[in-house]
């Protein structure tokens, strides 16, 4: 097998490790430009996948596969279709943004954008692993630098220290990695292919599916396992915690990305093999996540810190996620998977903001800035988009993403789509007052001193991010008909449906605009 895409995509990064380390600590401005660089590959690879990806075809392209260790079962093999292709071109943007605002760091240069980008190459790995020892070992590789990011350069989350949060973030996420760690081995014990390749896997399962009862209890485990990352309640008080005493590019990371690989984890390994046990509990998921959805939002409205108001909101958002994924309807699942993207850029904005202000005032209570629109006003600019975006104000991807969960919940749970809604209202009124407290009335005069983003450089990372989010807020059609594609054979496989896996392009033919009316 020759190196491909995915490969370039998800080894760049780990490049970039190897060639940190073979440079000298005190050379921090090569170790930036190297680490810059290498996630600059990754995204540009992304960026060729999404725009290179037939989606007319659709399945699973690119695939690279390597056996690695043929006796278990064992291989290293990439694939992505509509799904994790868009998981990808997240990942890659929080990514490089996430090291271009990293240049703030002054400790420990060489050290931190190691672990820094082996979690962004765990996280790459967990996208795109199609087999499921690979899965879950690159699964570990993100979960494990977050102990060292968060302890060595994080802050204090008042009231909480940075060890008490890194500590509890580590235990929460070990013990839920080990559960979802039986559930997989049961797959792979009672299948009894000594294999695990997903594919081979999910052929066989098609044919010979697993007794009701055993798929209850695996479901349940990966439910349990990766929900605790999702983060689904009551599984959730490790993350704004979390949120809050990581770095500035660290929290970008574990808001925007590392928080969907659970929600992905269900998708790709509950959903495609073990259909009886998701219809069993997904209903269950359906009543729980309104607790994410309006306590997290309630709880975020009592928030003086903007980290965490911003982590409760995090919660709160990835209950409509879990919503949408419960739906079982394609454009639940749709809307599931664009808002872990649309989401992901936002959240990854916000607290790439908050950092620039944290790191001048040295506090995150929005009630001690004040005004900051006059100091920093390309700041307060992007710190106002943010809040739209997060409100689901028309125009940005958050929008459209949580039309299309509110619709396929309609389908299947009334009432939980109507409580739903209200979410929607609370969110506006937390990150409406925040913006209002901290970027307008009088200016704080302790703050004179407050230097803007003022060059390109330093805006390119913000600018970046906005963009991305109004380009697919108002061209929403490629990453729908995108998502689609994978969306609609997944949903027809669990339910049985086989009217469920006619897909909608989203392009604008007239037949096509007609399958998505009939649809709708």
């Amino acid at each position: 097998m020759s190196v491909g895409v995915l490969s370039v995509t998800l080894l760049a990064p780990l490049c970039g490790v190897v060639a940190i380390l073979c440079t000298p600590s005190r050379a921090t401005n090569w170790i930036r430009r190297i680490a810059s660089t290498a996630t600059l590959v990754s995204l540009l690879c992304a960026v060729w996948l999404c725009t290179h990806y037939d989606r007319i075809i659709g399945g699973f392209q690119y695939l690279e596969r390597v056996a690695w260790l043929p006796h278990l079962g064992i291989s290293y093999s990439l694939g992505i279709d509509g799904i994790n292709l868009v998981l990808v071109l997240l990942h890659a943007l929080c990514a490089y943004t996430g090291v271009l605002i990293s240049y703030a760091i002054t400790e420990r240069v060489k050290e931190y954008y190691c672990f820094y980008l082996l979690l962004i190459t765990g996280v790459f790995g967990v996208f795109l692993s199609l087999d499921l020892f690979f899965f879950y070992f690159f699964y570990e590789m993100a979960v494990i630098p977050m102990f060292p990011l968060i302890g060595i350069w994080g802050s204090h989350a008042t009231p909480f220290s940075k060890e008490y949060a890194t500590m509890k973030l580590t235990l929460y996420l070990t013990a839920g990695a080990v559960v979802a760690l039986i559930g997989l081995l049961a797959l792979y014990h009672f299948t009894g292919l000594r294999t695990f390749h997903l594919s081979t896997l999910h052929e066989y399962l098609i044919h010979h599916p697993l007794p009701v009862a055993t798929q209850r209890w695996v479901f349940a485990c990966l439910l349990v396992g990766f929900g605790v990352i999702a983060p689904m309640w009551p599984l959730h008080s490790w993350s704004p915690i979390g949120h809050a005493a990581a770095p500035s590019a660290v929290s970008m990371l574990h808001a925007g990305v590392l928080m969907k690989l659970g929600s992905y984890a269900i998708i790709r390994l509950g959903l495609t093999l073990l259909p009886e046990g998701a219809k069993f509990w997904l209903p269950m998921v359906a009543t729980l996540c309104l607790f994410n959805i309006l306590y997290g939002g309630w709880v975020a409205m009592a928030q003086k810190d903007a980290k965490f108001i911003i982590g409760y909101s995090s919660s709160s958002h990835m209950g409509y996620v879990l919503l949408g994924i419960a739906t079982l309807t394609p454009l639940g699942l749709d809307g599931a998977v664009l808002l872990m993207f649309a989401h992901g850029l936002m959240t990854a904005l916000g607290f790439a903001l908050v950092g620039h202000i944290y790191d001048q005032t040295h506090t995150r209570l929005i009630h001690e800035w004040g005004g900051l629109g006059q100091q920093v006003p390309f700041v307060a600019t992007a710190f106002v988009f943010m809040t739209m975006a997060s409100s689901g104000l028309p125009g940005f991807a958050n929008f459209v993403a949580e039309v299309l969960i509110f619709l396929g919940a309609w389908q299947q749970y009334k009432l939980q789509a109507m409580l739903a809604v209200f979410g929607v209202v609370i969110t506006a009124v937390y990150m409406l007052r925040m913006v209002r407290t901290a970027c307008f009335g009088p200016l704080n005069l302790t703050w004179t001193h407050l230097v803007d983003a003022r060059t390109w450089f330093q805006r390119w990372p913000y600018l970046l991010l906005i963009s991305t989010l109004l380009l697919f807020g108002f061209w929403p059609g490629f990453l729908v008909s995108t998502i689609d594609r994978a969306a609609r054979p997944l949903i027809a496989h669990v339910t049985g449906d086989d009217s469920s896996s006619r897909m909608v392009t989203f392009e604008p033919q007239d037949s096509e605009r007609s399958t998505l009316n009939s649809d709708l």
